[in-house]
């Protein structure tokens, strides 16, 4: 009787492991990607000096069979600025996104822009990266 209740609590553990597993789409790729398509979703502006702010631009490719819209882009701080193609953007065509960085902290920055397209729930993350001198 052990046993079977050892192994009764086994397979309920590992049933709710791949479940949270599923749930948590490991493996699964953001919906964004099946839309649209980065050049790169990182971008290093490598070393600046304090208050010269640098720019950051993720270019994408629609790859989808009809028109997108990115309908915001919101940036992880305030010292990020993003901007974006506002019109749709046509299966096959470019778009994008640059996001401003006021370079007002000194050291290792890492900054985070969430985009948002119009009929898709999840947002896409794009980062930028560098350091900022004195």
């Amino acid at each position: 009787m052990k046993k079977f209740i050892l192994s009764l609590f086994a397979s309920m553990l590992l049933t709710t492991a791949l479940w949270a597993q599923a749930q948590t789409g490991s493996g699964a790729t953001n919906p964004v990607d099946a839309k649209i398509k980065f050049s790169k979703e990182t971008v290093d502006f490598g070393k600046t000096k304090l208050n010269k702010p640098v720019n950051a631009e993720f270019e994408f490719t629609n790859i989808s069979k009809e028109p997108v819209i990115i309908e915001n882009a919101r940036p992880s701080c305030g010292c990020t600025t993003p901007t974006w193609t506002k019109e749709p953007i046509l299966p096959g065509k470019k778009g994008k996104i640059t996001a401003q960085y006021s370079a007002n902290a000194i050291g290792k920055q890492q900054k985070t822009v969430w985009v948002k397209l119009k009929g898709v729930d999840q947002d896409k993350e794009l980062h930028l990266e560098g350091t900022v001198e004195n």
